[in-house]
């Protein structure tokens, strides 16, 4: 008889997630996780089948403990929101949980950028901004530009706003005087909070996009 399973994928994926957060994303590898778990590396074989699953395995915990899509994670916090909220205060919304969820685990950014066309919790974060865009009128072929133009933006913003975690680089180098303008706005945007930089940013995208603050509304939202 087989011998009986004494590991869960949520254990390993735990696991990962922990050398991740104490000893950045280069540190993690089957062995490390093993070591985690105090298993033999080749252990881990019966549960997950190659790095990259261990990987997608990271990034559903990660984010889905926002999101809501990882084993016992907390309610679907993406669902979509009742019919008084607006697109446009929904999609700030899927971008700030999408912030909130990379926040608390930075190191696993990359992961998600890596994966987010295969893993649940990403491809249930990036459904939920096509509906709230579908509900804003867009058709198809806009509604695709769209997405990729606020995906583009979470990680792009996201990598500025963690890249001494992501990319262990040093703080920004000081600009040349002969970009004036560059170096006021990196001046203005390192003192704003980054949090209300992040949702400035996203309500710039969202005005290109056509999104209006008037658009579907309840009074005081977007």
């Amino acid at each position: 008889m087989p011998r009986p399973r004494s590991l869960t994928t949520a254990q390993i994926a735990a696991a990962a997630l922990a050398v991740i957060d104490r000893d950045g994303l280069p540190a993690l590898s089957m062995r490390t996780v093993a070591a985690e778990l105090d298993r033999r590396t080749m252990a881990l074989y019966r549960y997950v089948e190659d790095r990259e699953e261990l990987e997608c395995l990271v990034v559903d915990l990660a984010l889905g403990g926002v999101l809501g899509s990882a084993p016992g994670g907390v309610p679907d916090r993406a669902a979509r929101p009742a019919a008084a909220v607006g697109p446009r205060a929904r999609l700030l919304a899927l971008l700030e949980l999408m912030r909130e969820a990379v926040g608390a685990h930075p190191g696993v950014l990359p992961l998600a950028v890596r994966h987010h066309g295969g893993c649940p919790s990403a491809l249930r974060w990036r459904e939920r901004l096509l509906e709230a865009l579908a509900d804003a009128g867009l058709d198809a072929p806009r509604r695709a530009a769209a997405l990729h133009a606020l995906v583009s933006y979470v990680i792009g913003a996201l990598e500025l706003e963690h890249r001494a975690v992501v990319a262990d680089a040093p703080g920004t180098a000081s600009v040349p005087e002969a970009f004036p303008l560059l170096a006021a706005a990196l001046a203005a945007r390192a003192a704003t909070d980054p949090a209300q930089a992040f949702a400035d940013g996203a309500r710039t995208v969202l005005d290109g996009l056509g999104l209006s603050p008037g658009l579907g509304l309840s009074p005081g939202l977007g």
